[in-house]
């Protein structure tokens, strides 16, 4: 493929997962994807996987864990058979209702038609932090703890 069908093909990705079409966005993976977030301890969805099974978890695990209030590419870079998308995001966590937004950067391997390879960079620092439980809420009112504000 070229490198404009190389976007193309993440183009219908983003579409797909902002539709929340899981499926169809399965499609566009090679049957033995490598799959690779950032490990954050206490965020079950985040590390390596392999396959459309363990993609097809992350994203169920992902979705049960927070709520995307936006997720936007802002920009394609595509040479050869890898396409970085550069954007930005911001969730709610379910847990902790904690706020958090980021920029993020992606980068897909093309192989065959498929996406082969995906691997992901960000602020884990802010994701860790949205995900601790709150001081307040744990202890409970009147127990000397002030509760974080949300993590913007």
């Amino acid at each position: 493929m070229n490198e404009q069908a190389n976007i193309d093909l993440v183009k219908q990705g983003y579409d797909a997962f902002a539709k929340g079409d899981i499926p169809r966005l399965l499609g566009y993976f090679a049957q033995d994807i490598e799959w690779t977030l950032p490990k954050v301890e206490g965020i079950d969805f985040t590390g390596k996987r392999r396959g459309l099974s363990q993609v097809a978890e992350f994203f169920k695990l992902m979705n049960d864990a927070q709520d995307t209030r936006e997720f936007l590419a802002d920009e394609y870079i595509a040479q050869g058979d890898r396409v970085v998308v550069l954007g930005h995001c911001s969730f709610t966590v379910k847990a902790t209702g904690a706020d958090y937004s980021d920029e993020w950067t992606h980068v897909f391997t093309i192989s065959g038609g498929k996406v082969s390879k995906f691997k992901e960079y960000s602020d884990t620092h802010k994701a860790a932090l949205a995900y601790q439980p709150r001081a307040g809420a744990a202890m409970g009112a009147g127990a000397g703890a002030t509760p974080r504000p949300p993590i913007h």
